[in-house]
């Protein structure tokens, strides 16, 4: 049971994480790697996996926010839209690659929905983004171990 709960916790701290709230995985991912208690490679492929849907989550959002933006409630100007469309025009879907990075990422991944970034080369984007995020930090954190 123990085991099912740190698997569920990280998946659930990495999905969290990769939404617009401000969570963190890593210290999670960190903590359970020191403990040497469970398999490199399953805490790499949870880890992967939430916080890439975390950012299919964004995505989808992104794809249907568009609707909303001429509301009276809508969380964000049309300047600051405008701007964020404009900066992913500009370096265009190889920014992906950055979606792993703290602040900037997260939103990132929601302007690729806004901007229509086809499913497909958004989540081998994303996947590779992330997924080598946590490989680095596995390998940080091992060889810092010993």
């Amino acid at each position: 049971m123990l085991t099912f709960s740190a698997y569920l916790g990280l998946f659930l701290s990495a999905l969290g994480a990769a939404t617009l709230l401000p969570l963190q995985s890593e210290t999670a991912l960190v903590a359970l790697l020191l403990s040497e208690a469970y398999p490199l490679w399953a805490l790499l492929a949870l880890a992967s996996c939430g916080n890439i849907l975390g950012s299919l989550l964004n995505w989808l959002l992104g794809r249907y926010l568009e609707h909303f933006r001429h509301r009276r409630w809508f969380p964000v100007s049309d300047a600051r839209l405008q701007q964020a469309q404009g900066w992913y025009v500009r370096y265009g879907r190889g920014s992906l690659l950055f979606s792993w990075l703290p602040i900037v990422g997260d939103p990132l991944t929601l302007v690729a929905g806004i901007m229509g970034e086809r499913l497909w080369i958004f989540l081998l984007l994303v996947s590779l983004a992330k997924t080598a995020r946590y490989a680095v930090l596995a390998a940080l954190t091992l060889g810092w171990n010993g």
